[in-house]
């Protein structure tokens, strides 16, 4: 499987710019100490959702990212396709040569697996993810951490 942090941290991103955007744009510094993820690894993925159309900046005091589109139409398997990312449980990455440049005896049942697996994530969109998993409550959980540590 090809699905490594780079694609779940852009998920991470995604739900935390999600749940806080009725607080206006969200920094990637906010972001960062919710998440614990490096704040320099984050803004290179979130220049690429942006680039991808999921995500939009605002400049100046208060900026930050939004999600550019309605939480509805955005998928997981957008994000991390987004990220450079992808599904592959193959050996070959889907070309088809993994054994000594022919198909391998397996290859049709990974490459099913993996559309099987793409066409899960392009299924949950990030305000069906919100709205289950005890998202909410764990947003809660480290919004209350961060500002316990403000005080």
């Amino acid at each position: 499987m090809r699905l490594t942090t780079k694609g779940r941290y852009a998920v991470t991103a995604m739900l935390d710019i999600a749940l806080h955007h009725n607080e206006g744009p969200v920094s990637v510094i906010d972001i960062a100490a919710r998440q614990g993820i490096s704040a320099a690894y984050l803004e290179q993925l979130v220049s690429r959702l942006k680039r991808a159309g999921l995500l939009r900046s605002c400049r100046g005091p208060g900026g930050g990212y939004q999600l550019d589109r309605d939480f509805s139409e955005v998928s997981i398997s957008d994000v991390i396709f987004a990220v450079g990312e992808g599904v592959d449980a193959t050996r070959c990455h889907g070309s088809a040569d993994c054994q000594d440049g022919v198909k391998c005896l397996t290859h049709d049942l990974w490459a099913e697996l993996s559309q099987e697996i793409d066409g899960f994530l392009a299924g949950i969109s990030i305000k069906s993810l919100i709205e289950g998993h005890n998202v909410k409550r764990i947003a809660q959980r480290q919004d209350n951490l961060i500002q316990a540590r403000l005080l």
